[in-house]
């Protein structure tokens, strides 16, 4: 499944995007699932809890996909 979400400002962190989503329950399990090397970014494993993440990008986590957009005002 492909989940789109509108970043306000200019980045996310990734804890951050896997908590707001509701893929990770807590930012803890978010923490543990990131060290374990479960989450990609763009195609790539990802290991640091706080990346930032941009427009554009696309996350992939426990068969999801998150696309990352811009929030137009």
């Amino acid at each position: 499944m492909t989940i789109a979400f509108e970043v306000r400002g200019e980045h996310i962190q990734l804890d951050q995007l896997l908590k707001t989503t509701g893929l990770c329950h807590s930012g803890g399990q978010a923490h543990a699932e990131i060290d374990a090397g479960k989450v990609r970014v763009d195609g790539e494993v990802e290991t640091r809890r706080r990346a930032k993440l941009h427009p554009g990008q696309r996350v992939e986590y426990a068969g999801e996909t998150v696309v990352l957009g811009a929030l137009r005002s």
